[in-house]
């Protein structure tokens, strides 16, 4: 599976998917005080991967962040910056950003990294630390299972991590867990785990 098919399901979808999930009312309260502890107020520039409507980037600027938000889908990104005029939205991708070595104050990948098969996770996570200003917050958001497995997502497949072997991904590509948020499924929501971590000196 590759990006441009992710980029295809999302936008075969993206009016249904903007109604479903597209304000920041529609994220669990614990999730948003978890991003706004992290991200909030840090002195630099934020960027949220996979912003998709552009809710979360609204939110983090809302709280003083100098968010961007960045997405594959441009039916995303046109919506973002008609919800949000006053917001910084942008067409690109986690596996390139265009963004300078260490400049980066923090980055959220809220639910954006699930599509991304295991075997390409480090590379995207090694592009992440590598925009990453020295102690800089990254906070990354995934669906959880007893191992790294495919599944059958509504948009098109996903992967749920163990919420320790992701954590030692992290750990390889250069950041350091501080906070973990674990939610198990209610209703129809799986299983799910938020995780704040500091880029490492190195």
């Amino acid at each position: 599976m590759t990006m441009e098919q992710v980029r295809q399901a999302y936008a075969s979808v993206a009016e249904l998917y903007i109604g479903l999930f597209g304000t920041s009312q529609q994220v669990h309260a614990d999730d948003l005080a978890f991003i706004g502890r992290h991200l909030a107020g840090r002195p630099g520039a934020v960027l949220d991967l996979g912003c998709g409507p552009g809710h979360l980037t609204d939110h983090l600027r809302s709280l003083g962040a100098d968010a961007t938000g960045i997405d594959l889908v441009p039916e995303f990104v046109a919506h973002a910056q008609a919800a949000h005029p006053g917001g910084s939205y942008q067409l690109g991708s986690f596996e390139d950003l265009a963004v300078a070595d260490h400049c980066v104050a923090g980055v959220l990948a809220w639910g954006s990294l699930i599509h991304l098969p295991p075997q390409d996770l480090d590379g995207v996570l090694a592009e992440l630390r590598r925009v990453m200003a020295p102690a800089g917050r990254l906070v990354v958001a995934i669906f959880v299972g007893d191992e790294v497995a495919a599944f059958d997502h509504k948009v098109i497949t996903a992967y749920r991590w163990p919420v320790d072997e992701f954590s030692e991904r992290l750990a390889r590509a250069g950041f350091a867990e501080v906070e973990r948020l674990q939610r198990p499924s209610e209703g129809p929501h799986r299983p799910h785990a938020a995780i704040a971590a500091i880029a490492t000196a190195g």
